[in-house]
């Protein structure tokens, strides 16, 4: 849950090379026991749930300023949805500001404090 948070606060476009090129070079000693990217993204079915559990039963008192930020999680490319096995049945086509994709829409909203909170749209 925590390499997936930390890959939409950084700039890379895309989770492999993130995962690659970053975590696995910079991260080992944060992260000793990392796996494969293959595993890895076997592994990020299990962390939608327990993150949006965190955010729903998290207990921030609630502030009258807030940022708001969203982002994609794109699982594969538009060409590959019928093939694509990882989260199927999970992920859904969707709209973004780049056009559509196949995936899921990450919100965060953080209040003044750097409280993260959830938002009431789902």
């Amino acid at each position: 849950m925590t390499i997936v948070i930390a890959f939409h606060q950084s700039r890379y476009r895309d989770f492999k090379t993130y995962y690659i090129y970053f975590v696995c070079r910079y991260l080992t000693n944060e992260f000793p026991e990392l796996v494969s990217y293959t595993r890895i993204l076997k592994l990020m079915q299990g962390v939608l749930l327990p993150l949006r559990s965190y955010l729903t039963h998290r207990q921030a008192r609630l502030t009258r300023i807030a940022f708001i930020e969203s982002s994609k999680l794109q699982v594969c490319h538009n060409l590959r949805i019928l093939r694509h096995q990882v989260f199927k049945g999970t992920a859904k086509r969707e709209k973004g500001t780049m056009g559509w994709f196949y995936g899921f829409k990450l919100y965060l909203i953080i209040n003044d404090r750097y409280y993260l909170s959830q938002s009431d749209d789902g």
